[in-house]
């Protein structure tokens, strides 16, 4: 294990970077669920920061407004209310901020 350590094959910074590109590009994570596996990990406070600088602001609203728009098409709720409800559920469940996601339920059914 040193051996590995000491040519940087194990480094936890370069992991917990690549998981929270990898996380949030491929399966569409949020911040919050990143934050939670890194920490399960136990990734240390300093390197989830580094890796959450991985995440571009402008596109971390940008993919929160295309699954947003893709998952209300999907949910075949006749009940505005009812609609609302999943979308929160399915936005949280995958790890996006509270304030963003409500924010955004009410730019799209408003």
């Amino acid at each position: 294990t040193t051996h590995l350590i000491q040519n940087d094959f194990l480094n936890e910074e370069r992991f917990s970077r690549s998981y929270a590109r990898g996380k949030f590009n491929i399966k569409n994570w949020g911040k919050v669920r990143i934050i939670a596996e890194l920490h399960r990990r136990n990734i240390s406070k300093f390197n989830i920061k580094l890796a959450l600088e991985e995440i571009d602001k402008k596109d971390y609203l940008q993919k929160l407004d295309l699954i947003a728009r893709k998952r209300l098409q999907q949910i075949e709720e006749e009940n505005l209310q009812k609609r609302k409800k999943k979308l929160a559920e399915y936005l949280l469940y995958r790890g996006w901020e509270r304030n963003l996601i409500f924010a955004k339920i009410t730019e799209l059914t408003s």
